[in-house]
């Protein structure tokens, strides 16, 4: 029986990559700014800013207070995945599975980003710590909320491999530039500061950011009406029977294990841009916006050609070939500002040049991988749990970025003079190459076969 749902067009892709946009801008701040602003380095405290709650390895001896609140707030975010992808799977509202979810997580979501930033105490303080940790707590469920209905649209939109394809093509285009938007934060507050000084300039800047993006989010709940696109019934598993059996299927398993190191490679190498810029290269802040910013630009050269070149080779190969690419770039990042035969501000653009490529495979790719898992899983099981798929590795990148926090913030603080640095880009190159090898026993094949021809692996 042929289905009577309509395909997206293009406008409407991109009308549903709005919200795209705006969760990653917001991301984006969080994940880039957060312990840049709370673990400043020496450069920033010149510069004015203030430490809003004690710093150093003060929790246990081994942990910092920021790395204790964010791992925390993470593995507190990776838990609740399963159940908004649960709720989300067995919603029955007039208005779809998915969309109502987005309707009402946006206010909350924007909101709490602001506060993140927003100690009430204008002092080192515990009082502050302990604001930080409700507010981020605040935030990663808004976030999830948001995040997990939005993510298993995808694989209802497309209702095929190409499109599906298209679909998260489209919406990593709007995925990197959020996260470029939220690295032009310093060039915004810089300009800010002589009027509302360094720490309110730096509010000011996020609120605004919080706002375009609040308005970004609301885009796909007003212009696209689900009921009109997906044609699925609502699931009848519990969240811990449809998280059980999802993790069942050996192809996800395998890709999310890669997922997760990929994770906790990636989070430490954005956490850390900022220091390698100015612990390391010994540049004004500013140039993290440039290298990044351009970083995203050369990446989204490669966007088109990607989508071209993934059904002749495979995604796979493509996500290999990024592995040793990031691999390479997190070894070099080790070396910056110790190549003498170039100045600081090339090799910065070097390493631009060399993370563009590998930004947009992992950009594009993923997505799409989890989208032709849940399928080929729909086709075999006759259950509909596309929430609980990406719920899963939603989960499962949280956890790598828990554990990244927990990583960076300490070996941020191992010796000096940019020493602590060095080791996170080692640590993160040995994390993307075990992330790779661990990726070849994914069978591409098996889960192309089940979509193609419906017969069991």
């Amino acid at each position: 029986m042929e289905s009577k749902v309509k395909s997206l067009s293009t406008g409407k892709m991109w009308l549903f990559a709005a919200g795209q946009f705006g969760w990653s801008l917001l991301s984006g701040l969080i994940s880039n700014w957060l312990v840049y602003f709370y673990q400043p380095d020496e450069a920033s405290i010149a510069q004015g800013q203030t430490l809003f709650i004690p710093q150093g390895l003060v929790v246990f001896g081994i942990f910092t207070v920021i790395g204790g609140i964010t791992a925390f707030g993470r593995l507190f975010d990776a838990f609740t995945d399963p159940c908004i992808a649960s709720l989300s799977d067995r919603c029955t509202s007039k208005k779809g599975r998915r969309i109502p979810f987005l309707k009402w997580a946006s206010l909350p979501l924007a909101v709490s980003t602001v506060l993140v930033f927003w100690s009430p105490v204008n002092r080192n303080s515990v009082v502050n710590a302990v604001f930080l940790f409700v507010m981020v707590i605040m935030y990663y469920l808004s976030i999830t909320a948001y995040c997990t209905p939005y993510n298993a649209l995808l694989p209802e939109l497309g209702h095929n491999q190409q499109e599906r394809l298209n679909i998260s093509t489209v919406i990593s285009f709007t995925f990197i530039a959020g996260t470029a938007v939220a690295y032009l934060a310093p060039v915004i507050w810089g300009t800010l500061i002589p009027v509302f000084g360094r720490v309110n300039a730096i509010r000011v800047t996020f609120a605004v950011m919080a706002a375009l993006a609040f308005v970004c989010m609301q885009v796909p709940v007003w212009a696209i009406n689900e009921k009109e696109y997906v044609d699925t019934m609502p699931s009848q598993d519990t969240a811990f029977s449809s998280l059980a059996s999802t993790f069942r299927n050996k192809e996800f398993r395998k890709f999310v294990a890669s997922d997760i190191l990929y994770w906790i490679a990636i989070t430490m190498f954005q956490t850390g841009l900022p220091f390698f810029v100015t612990s390391l290269l010994k540049l004004p802040e500013t140039m993290t916006t440039i290298y990044f910013i351009g970083m995203t630009a050369l990446s989204l050269v490669f966007y088109i050609p990607i989508n071209k070149l993934t059904p002749k080779f495979g995604k796979k190969k493509l996500i290999l070939v990024a592995f040793l690419m990031f691999a390479f770039a997190y070894l070099y990042t080790g070396f910056l500002g110790r190549i003498s035969a170039i100045s600081a501000n090339v090799q910065g653009y070097m390493l631009m040049a060399v993370a563009s490529l590998p930004m947009a495979v992992f950009g594009i790719l993923p997505q799409a991988v989890v989208a032709d898992i849940a399928q080929s899983d729909a086709k075999l099981t006759r259950s509909n749990r596309e929430g609980m798929f990406y719920a899963a590795r939603t989960f499962a990148f949280k956890l790598g970025q828990s554990v990244s926090m927990l990583l960076f913030t300490a070996l941020a603080t191992l010796g000096g003079g940019g020493t602590g640095y060095r080791v996170v880009a080692g640590t993160s190159c040995a994390l993307a190459l075990t992330g790779g090898l661990i990726l070849l026993f994914y069978n591409e094949k098996k889960i192309n076969d089940v979509i193609g021809s419906g017969e069991s692996i």
